[in-house]
């Protein structure tokens, strides 16, 4: 019995390691919105950030939509943004939130998970 446990523990990490495989080597479309507050400094530095390292590192495979809460205070509220600039990833899942400065390209790559943390 033992060795049918240890037989089917191997098949799932197998499983499961050729799973996470394949979705590190699929070409995944990623939806990123970025909400900001008007057309500051530090949103155009924002936008510039997030639209430059999504080109290096996403090229093609991304949609970007920035928001302004000053606009379209319902957006904010219904994503719970409580802090700008905030970039949220809807897809690939998992959802994910980055708040704060956008341009520290590792942080932002990291967060999108599109680079592992070392």
């Amino acid at each position: 019995m033992a060795n049918r446990e240890n037989r089917n523990t191997k098949d799932r990490d197998s499983t499961a390691d050729a799973f996470e495989l394949a979705l590190e080597e699929t070409d995944a479309r990623y939806v990123l919105r970025l909400y900001v507050t008007g057309m500051t400094p530090r949103s155009q530095k924002a936008i510039e950030s997030i639209k430059e390292i999504s080109e290096e590192h996403l090229a093609g495979r991304y949609d970007l939509e920035v928001i302004d809460i000053y606009q379209q205070p319902e957006r904010a509220q219904e994503a719970q943004v409580v802090a700008t600039p905030t970039l949220i990833k809807q897809l690939p899942l998992p959802l994910r939130k980055l708040i704060g400065d956008m341009s520290d390209k590792d942080r932002v790559l990291v967060g999108l998970g599109v680079q592992k943390k070392e």
